[in-house]
């Protein structure tokens, strides 16, 4: 999942220079009158530092091209296609969970084989973001949108078309890579749209679609693996994401406020023959390499020096890891122990997607929690910690869930048990994600994007790792001693968020990444 940006807006407006002269004051009474450029004169110079100022390129109040001047239908129109696209990014990596039989068969594999199908492409989400995440602050949100779902769109037609195991594994990679910008972007473009105090509903709409995709993935494969050939898969893939991305092109508008200064600068500078105008990016002088370089660093840097930031992503990671192992255990409990055939496995996921929308449609309750705790704040925010009770609750739900659904999955207990026991897991796994995300983000503000970015490497590892034992493992132990092991390891992690919340000022001020303040 993909964090809030920090330059959602620029409330200042431009101070217009003063004319040099009474004959050229008309010329030189601001950016909006532009229809005659004024002759370039001595000055026109650069101006001293202390004036430089004066030529920054701000947002005027009411300008038509900020992003949170946009109309309100127009905003909501960009948050569904970015959902839309989230969902076909995620629903794509599951979907290969029931090709596994076919894949076997045809290009003479193994499971273990089989399993990378999904396996790589996690993989290739967790690593995308350190590349894509930078690449957005050179070229804009948009057109890291476009040129990524359009890689995307193209290299799965090899993976469609594919006459061997090895290229069909290599472009299930690469298009995990290529979709991750909607989980590493796409957070950014919904509070570029939207001012603080309504950024909720939309953002809680985007959130939960990267779980809605993996649940959606078994339950449309399903039907598909179940009546054709495993390629029509990757033909629907291909379909959707050719309409997503046309609806990308012509609807979603660039909303990163710095690149949008900067062509604003640039029409002043054209407008007017004056090269003085200037947007705040123009001046940052950026390397791309360097960052690129800080981007695959400091993540790692906060993991290994931050026991906070470490156990809050393995507990989130745990949890993914838990979720993308169901893509194997599920059949197995209900193919093998009930009797669903393929399509009705994925239908039974149905479950883990309900609890998860019902995760989302309660957030707005604790966002008022939150409220209440930053009004007794005497600096009117709340600390970090106080994004933590959703946690609490969703460390309790998570392996209650678990608990139900491992001890109803006997042949003799009816098979809609373990559905109902997946509901509170589906809602836990929301609670917890929301309270880790929103936590690293304040906790560790200056490093909030290095500090998701290491989230994000760290829970992808785990949900491309297990699904690679979870055959494995559910042949040895047995399901009910499996699945009591997954209960067992998240009833661990219930502790978290309560240790966290009492003692997370005082290791906050001992950390060399968050501000204790």
């Amino acid at each position: 999942m993909s964090q809030p940006s920090s330059t959602s807006s620029f409330t200042s407006t431009l101070a217009h220079p003063p004319p040099s002269d009474p004959e050229k004051g008309a010329s030189a009474q601001g950016e909006h009158d532009m229809s005659v450029p004024p002759a370039m004169t001595e000055a026109d110079a650069p101006p001293e530092k202390g004036d430089e100022k004066m030529w920054e390129v701000a947002w005027d109040e009411g300008d038509p091209l900020n992003p949170l001047n946009s109309i309100l239908a127009r905003k909501w129109i960009a948050v569904l296609i970015i959902s839309s696209g989230s969902i076909c990014v995620t629903c794509t990596s599951s979907m290969a969970s029931s090709t596994y039989a076919q894949i076997e068969q045809e290009f003479h594999v193994g499971r273990e084989v089989a399993i990378l199908s999904v396996s790589l492409f996690v993989a290739g989400l967790g690593c995308g973001p350190l590349l894509l995440g930078p690449l957005s602050e050179f070229i804009g949100r948009k057109l890291v949108y476009v040129l990524s779902f359009l890689v995307f769109f193209l290299f799965n037609f090899p993976v469609a078309f594919a006459n061997n195991i090895a290229v069909h594994l290599i472009f299930r990679f690469l298009t995990g890579f290529a979709g991750s910008a909607f989980l590493s972007v796409a957070g950014g473009s919904v509070s570029d749209l939207f001012l603080n105090t309504e950024v909720g509903p939309p953002m809680a709409f985007y959130t939960v679609s990267p779980f809605l995709g993996p649940v959606l993935g078994p339950l449309i494969a399903g039907f598909i693996n179940q009546n054709t050939s495993w390629r029509w898969t990757y033909y629907a893939v291909i379909i959707w994401s050719l309409i997503n991305l046309l609806l990308i092109v012509l609807l979603v508008p660039e909303t990163y406020s710095p690149i949008l200064l900067k062509k604003k600068a640039k029409r002043l500078r054209q407008g007017t023959g004056d090269h003085r105008y200037y947007a705040p990016i123009e001046k940052r002088h950026l390397s791309f390499a360097r960052t690129i370089l800080r981007s695959c660093t400091m993540p790692f840097q906060i993991l290994a020096y931050e026991p906070m930031a470490l156990l809050l992503d393995v507990w989130t990671a745990l949890l993914l890891g838990i979720l993308y192992l169901f893509f194997v255990a599920y059949p197995i409990v209900f193919r093998n122990v009930h009797g669903f055939n393929q399509q009705s496995v994925g239908l039974a996921f149905l479950g883990i997607g309900l609890g998860e929308v019902i995760g989302a449609a309660t957030n707005t309750l604790w966002g008022r929690l939150y409220a209440k705790h930053a009004a007794q704040s005497p600096e009117g925010k709340a600390p970090p910690e106080a994004r933590l009770p959703v946690g609490m609750a969703g460390a309790v739900l998570v392996p209650m869930g678990l608990l139900i659904f491992t001890f109803t999955s006997y042949r003799h207990v009816h098979w809609i048990a373990p559905i109902i026991g997946s509901i509170p897991f589906g809602t836990g796994v929301v609670y917890v994600f929301t309270a880790v995300f929103t936590f690293l983000v304040d906790a560790y503000r200056p490093y909030a994007a290095s500090a998701m970015a290491g989230n994000s490497f760290v829970r992808s590892s785990f949900a491309a790792g297990f699904p690679l034992f979870a055959t494995a493992m559910y042949d040895r132990l047995g399901v009910v001693g499996a699945s009591g092991l997954l209960t067992g390891l998240t009833a661990l992690m219930i502790p978290l968020p309560f240790v966290f919340y009492r003692l997370g000022p005082q290791l906050r001020k001992r950390s060399r990444f968050a501000p204790s303040q």
